[in-house]
């Protein structure tokens, strides 16, 4: 299997072929509305609005998994994430990133890709015993740790990378400009 290889679900529940997306260079990110991560909506748009003219596409995946942080519908989500934060990229239906309702996209993503760590800047470190707290095994296991887990997808479907959430949204655009 391979990242064009997956279906997903719209916002309005329709079928999404990743095969769409060929040709494409793409973050996927899984989201949450009230995560003291939410800013990162901003950046996330101003990287679409700089890059996706030369092929960039992001996809949304809101997720309820990380401390109840993206309560709502989808409907909901998205008219919050449009009024505040003026998103125009594509969302997709809610989802379970971890466990065993996460959708095969994520379980794919997890499979492939290593946890790298925070880093050691206060997120880092804050997030760092957050998790030692939910998960002692933390650092030595793939699964998405926290929302805004960001993926870098190169135009021939290929994992590029993976951002932790406490990375800063410049490395994450250094990354995107570098594949496209």
């Amino acid at each position: 299997m391979g990242f064009y290889d997956f279906t997903v679900k719209a916002q309005d529940g329709s079928d999404v072929s990743l095969a769409d997306y060929k040709g494409k260079v793409v973050l996927v990110v899984n989201t949450a509305t009230q995560c003291g991560f939410t800013p990162h909506y901003t950046e996330l748009q101003q990287i679409y609005d700089e890059c996706h003219d030369k092929g960039l596409e992001i996809l949304d995946f809101p997720c309820n998994q990380f401390g109840n942080q993206a309560p709502g519908d989808n409907e909901e989500i998205h008219t919050f994430c449009t009024g505040r934060f003026g998103i125009t990229f594509p969302q997709f239906d809610k989802i379970d990133v971890n466990g065993e309702n996460a959708i095969p996209l994520y379980q794919w993503l997890e499979e492939n890709t290593k946890f790298e760590g925070f880093g050691m800047s206060p997120a880092g470190l804050a997030m760092s015993g957050v998790l030692k707290a939910i998960d002692k095994d933390y650092k030595n296991n793939s699964k998405i740790k926290w929302n805004f887990t960001i993926f870098l997808i190169d135009r021939e479907g290929n994992i590029v990378s993976r951002f932790e959430p406490t990375v800063p949204m410049k490395t994450v655009m250094e990354k995107v400009k570098a594949a496209l």
